[in-house]
């Protein structure tokens, strides 16, 4: 090789270095504000990607919640979606069906996806579009003295609750005069409460919000004879005095003016730190057609709009390591979605103490509706619910959220869905 060769070959490899251990290309995230231990186990999982790599560098956005939804939308229409995104579950089916995500295979890696439970994937038309690495569990919970005192079968996993067991609970609590009320469901929560909170019962009934082999038909299914029991059963819940229409606040539990609190396993360290070993934790019933849960919690995406999507894969791929969702699990109490991250976790391994929830959402979980038209189906039937409460009679109410729901289908054409043949 001449001199000049060597020169120019040097010249080339230094800058062939200087170009590979260049600045990272930042890739923007998105996510919404919520509580302070969930943002700081969020932002310690980016800052641990960042370091263990020099290719990506992910810079977190962090929106409100009360309006996220609305600013991606905006954000959509103006062309400035970042690369990755924070959504809800329920919301991946809409997002997917406007253009806004894309989907996640074969983008990512096998191992990040194989083994993940029903809750930490969204789904729409029979593709993934987003990956969460926790979820949560419906659940009851009471005090195991109560159960003892008025001679309440405890349920298990493998047995719960029937409908007529639960009744018959509930009906002895009441006549006992302890609690001003037995149960609470909650009837104070809006927004999503109702879908994500009692669909689940009325789908233990034999219901369900949506025919889930169309997507595009609710009629004999939301107004359904099961259905109607549902809403009549949770109409008499009130008329009887089992419950609480309009609870002053949602400390009954706590302050002994409720026995039985059918509520989410976020709660479980505020009870566990009020009743200590006393406090029961339990499936919930069976009312005729299995126990069901909600599933699917914050999970993340790649835009459609994102330019570098393989770094955003890595990204995703990084979180979704067992070993960082057990850390996010111990930062947050949240379940994993994997078999192989909660045996790392010291809550959610086969011997800890919050297992049950685990096994919950492995045997119990339904995801809502993978249908752009969840949001309509949600709220429809979140009126019907509370107009029953308030004494609307429950096959008129179902009718209407029926009516409601198809016409805002039809009106978007399936939402992606066909329509069937006039």
């Amino acid at each position: 090789m001449t001199k000049s060769a060597m020169v120019i070959c040097s010249v080339f490899g230094l800058f062939s270095a200087a170009f590979a251990s260049g600045p990272p290309r930042e890739l923007t995230l998105w996510r919404h504000q919520t509580g302070t231990n969930e943002m700081q186990a969020s932002a310690d999982q980016v800052t641990r990607f960042n370091q263990s790599q020099q290719k990506w560098k992910v810079v977190v956005e962090s929106l409100p919640q009360a309006s996220y939804t609305e600013s991606i939308t905006a954000a959509a229409l103006a062309r400035q979606l970042p690369c990755i995104l924070g959504v809800d579950q329920p919301t991946v089916p809409n997002f997917a069906w406007s253009g806004f995500l894309q989907p996640l295979f074969p983008l990512l890696a096998p191992a990040t996806y194989q083994g993940l439970s029903v809750g930490g994937r969204g789904m729409y038309q029979n593709q993934l579009y987003s990956v969460g690495p926790f979820d949560v569990a419906l659940t009851l919970f009471t005090r195991h003295s109560i159960l003892e005192r008025y001679q309440i079968r405890v349920p298990t996993l493998s047995s719960p609750w029937t409908k007529e067991e639960f009744d018959y609970a509930l009906q002895r609590l009441k006549a006992s005069g302890e609690f001003a009320y037995p149960f609470d469901i909650n009837t104070g929560w809006g927004d999503e409460w109702p879908s994500y909170g009692w669909a689940p019962l009325m789908q233990s009934f034999g219901a369900d919000l949506i025919d889930r082999s169309n997507y595009v038909e609710a009629e004999g299914i939301l107004n359904s004879p099961e259905a109607v029991a549902f809403a009549e059963w949770l109409s008499q819940l009130v008329e009887f005095g089992l419950i609480d229409r309009r609870p002053a606040d949602s400390q009954g539990f706590i302050n002994g003016r409720t026995a039985i609190h059918y509520t989410g396993s976020w709660s479980v360290r505020q009870y566990q730190q009020a009743f200590g070993e006393d406090l029961a934790i339990l499936p919930v019933p069976d009312m005729g057609h299995g126990p069901v849960i909600g599933g699917g919690s914050w999970q993340w995406a790649i835009t459609t709009s994102c330019q570098a999507p393989d770094g955003a894969a890595a990204f995703i791929d990084f979180v979704m390591q067992p070993e960082e969702i057990a850390l996010f699990s111990k930062s947050t109490g949240f379940i994993p979605t994997k078999s192989s991250a909660a045996e790392l976790t010291a809550n959610y391994n086969i011997e800890g103490q919050w297992r049950i929830f685990y096994e919950f959402t492995k045997r119990y979980t339904v995801n809502r509706p993978a249908t752009p038209a969840y949001a309509i189906i949600s709220a429809s039937f979140a009126k019907a619910m509370r107009d029953t409460l308030d004494g609307g009679e429950p096959q008129e109410e179902l009718d209407m959220a029926v009516d409601n729901i198809e016409r805002s289908i039809y009106n978007n054409r399936g939402f992606g869905f066909s329509l069937p043949q006039e």
